[in-house]
């Protein structure tokens, strides 16, 4: 004869101590759960209306900079630490713990235009309108000593931008072309051009480092590669460029903040389209950084807010803006993929909260738990219309709310004589451009 042995853990309903609560066995079985959906639906509601409630994304004010911040640099190794350039020529270091000022140089005369920080972190550079490029300690001078750069490079026309390499004592500054310097001479390795216009922005690839990729004014995105010392590839754009970003954990992928108030997110493998087009900005997108998990990043524009996109979607998951805040210029996302700071010209560095309803600090299991419940919960339910009204609604300024209407007004008016134009036209007269091509006009190589 056989028998079957009921057999219980008492792991599962003994608590460990009288303060604990008591466990409740639990059988997952759907045909004993028939109103499981609609209960889970409505915690998802729950969920995503404390999160809008809790959305409290503006953290500190960094007030200091006596001039519009022009520019910022993040320090390699501290997480803490980070660099501001202002337009009268004054560099800062700030603390983020403390959200103090550590340190102020009068750097350059007039506009800092770049800086970066060399990749072991023991120094930084700067480029300002002065036709200098200056590399300075990222320590204090000591009690008596001058504050004073270790190197002065002086050029023959004004740097717009410098970039330092992620590995070798190697940097690329641009202006009237693109120069690659190595940290013990005074002149450049080499100069790249592809062109005649002055060059915005010059930036290397954080895996493939001996990539760099360049906008200039002439609307175009140029690539080059330091080994052959020549330019790769570019291609033109309806509009300029004003920068780009590489993504920290694909190679082959950057995207360009542009004039015509959108970003493009390139292949550089495949440049004829764009992989993804994020259009959401009312003014011109003057930065852009990624997060360092590569898969969103943060822009900052002209139209007084910043915005985070995710690499594959066309439209922004969350907007940041405050009355005071005027025309943001820099825009920076930091290292633990937890804040990012912005530099605006009413002279304030602000620093925002990635994920606007996180909790700082320390979290309890059972606070991890819940948390963990509701965002699995809020991604099952994220179609419903209930639940996707409420996750997607912003309040914008005024100014943007209206623009906003009134290109959607402009983008449907094309839209619709488009139509009109191919319904009267001959069939194939006027063919059918995809949204990611309209904006492109050529790719040279």
């Amino acid at each position: 004869m056989r028998g079957k042995v009921l057999s219980r853990n008492p792991d599962d309903y003994v608590r460990e101590t009288k303060l604990d609560l008591q466990r409740v066995p639990r059988n997952y079985d759907p045909a004993l759960h028939p109103f499981e959906v609609a209960r889970e639906y409505t915690r998802a509601l729950n969920a995503t209306k404390l999160e809008r409630v809790f959305a409290k994304p503006f953290l500190s004010s960094l007030d200091g900079h006596r001039d519009g911040v022009n520019c910022m640099a993040k320090h390699p190794k501290s997480l803490s630490t980070v660099l501001s350039g202002a337009c009268d020529g004054e560099v800062k270091i700030w603390n983020l713990t403390r959200r103090q000022c550590i340190r102020t140089i009068q750097a350059h005369e007039g506009f800092v235009r770049g800086m970066c920080a060399r990749f072991c972190g023991t120094s930084f550079f700067t480029v300002g309108d002065d036709k200098t490029v200056k590399q300075w300690k990222m320590e204090s001078p000591e009690y008596g000593e001058e504050e004073e750069p270790i190197h002065t490079i002086l050029g023959k026309t004004v740097y717009t931008g410098i970039d330092h390499h992620w590995k070798e004592p190697v940097f690329a500054t641009c202006g009237h072309q693109v120069d690659i310097w190595d940290e013990q001479r005074t002149s450049p390795k080499c100069s790249l051009t592809w062109g005649f216009d002055s060059i915005s922005s010059v930036k290397f690839n954080p895996i493939e480092t001996y990539l760099l990729g360049s906008c200039a004014s002439d609307r175009n995105i140029v690539l080059y590669d330091m080994r052959k010392s020549t330019p790769l590839k570019k291609v033109i754009l309806n509009m300029r460029t004003n920068t780009l970003c590489w993504n920290p954990m694909e190679a082959f992928i950057f995207t360009a903040a542009n004039e015509d108030y959108n970003l493009y997110t390139f292949d550089m493998r495949f440049l004829e389209s764009p992989v993804m087009v994020h259009m959401d900005h009312v003014s011109a997108v003057l930065d852009v950084d990624y997060s360092p998990t590569g898969k969103e990043f943060v822009s900052a524009s002209f139209d007084k807010s910043i915005r985070i996109f995710p690499v594959d979607k066309g439209h922004s998951r969350e907007v940041y803006h405050t009355k005071r805040m005027q025309h943001v210029i820099t825009v920076k996302w930091t290292s633990d993929n937890k804040y990012i700071l912005c530099g605006s010209d009413e002279m304030n560095i602000r620093l925002w909260k990635a994920n606007a309803s996180e909790k700082l600090g320390v979290l309890a299991p059972r606070e991890k738990a819940a948390m963990n419940y509701n965002q699995k919960l809020k991604e099952k339910f994220q179609f419903h219309p209930q639940i996707r009204r409420i996750a997607q609604h912003r309040h914008l300024p005024k100014s943007i709310y209206c623009q906003i209407k009134e290109q959607r007004i402009m983008r449907e008016a094309r839209r619709r004589k488009e139509l009109n134009r191919r319904k009267h036209s001959k069939p194939g007269s006027v063919p059918l451009v995809p949204e990611r091509k309209k904006h492109i006009v050529a790719v040279v190589k």
